[in-house]
């Protein structure tokens, strides 16, 4: 009887831990298609997005769909997004972040709200390749600037390691992330991969990326192409 017992207690945890990990796939897939949509959306309005040369600089994109679900400020909230970095083969296999902390100023009330954020440079890159950095004191960020193009009286090119926007119900703006701590989201890494990747391996080009993640890389480089085609007209 006993026996019998720890065959079912067992055979229930199993099945509970298959669940479990069949949940966090489908959550990660479901925030690979979110990240998509809301990159497409913050690229493809160019008079009102992110400007064709600083997306076209780029170093790296990090997508953050929905860090806010709920009547909060955003710095109760805790986000989860995608990351992928250029490499010399192309843009680099998706990387699960995290993003918590901070308390960036949007009102109580606010939902849906999406995050995007521009690595410019090889500093901002070096901190993105670890596995953990504080935004504004490891690195230096501020809100970027929005339409088709960036003013040449911007400083977002010589200063700026980390550039962010936001979009709220359509309306597309810079945001301050002061505070907040970026890290790597190890759960959905696992999901994803079958096991941990560093951040350094896998955006600096040396993990494979699922065929799952495929439609994600797809929206980043056409927004990038994009770009870098309008940039040149």
């Amino acid at each position: 009887m006993k026996i019998t017992s720890m065959f079912v207690v067992g055979a229930l945890a199993l099945t509970a831990a298959n669940l479990s990990a069949s949940s966090g796939r489908q959550d990660s897939l479901e925030r690979l298609a979110m990240a998509s949509d809301t990159l497409s959306a913050m690229t493809i309005t160019p008079d009102k997005g992110i400007p064709e040369e600083v997306l076209s600089n780029a170093k790296c994109i990090v997508v953050i769909p929905h860090l806010l679900k709920g009547g909060f400020v955003i710095g109760a909230e805790h986000g989860r997004g995608v990351a992928s970095c250029r490499t010399s083969e192309g843009w680099s296999a998706p990387a699960f972040v995290s993003l918590g902390g901070g308390s960036w100023g949007l009102q109580i009330g606010v939902e849906g709200v999406d995050v995007v954020m521009l690595v410019m440079n090889d500093n901002g890159l070096q901190h993105m390749l670890s596995s953990k950095f504080k935004v504004g004191a490891d690195a230096s960020a501020s809100a970027g600037p929005v339409g088709r193009h960036a003013s040449a009286g911007t400083d977002w090119k010589m200063d700026s390691e980390i550039l962010t926007y936001s979009r709220s119900r359509g309306v597309f703006a810079g945001i301050s992330l002061n505070g907040a701590i970026v890290q790597q989201d190890k759960d959905s890494t696992r999901a994803i991969y079958g096991r941990d990747r560093s951040f350094r391996a896998t955006l600096g080009g040396k993990v494979q990326a699922p065929q799952s993640t495929r439609a994600f890389l797809h929206a980043i480089a056409l927004a990038a192409h994009t770009s870098a085609v309008a940039e040149t007209k």
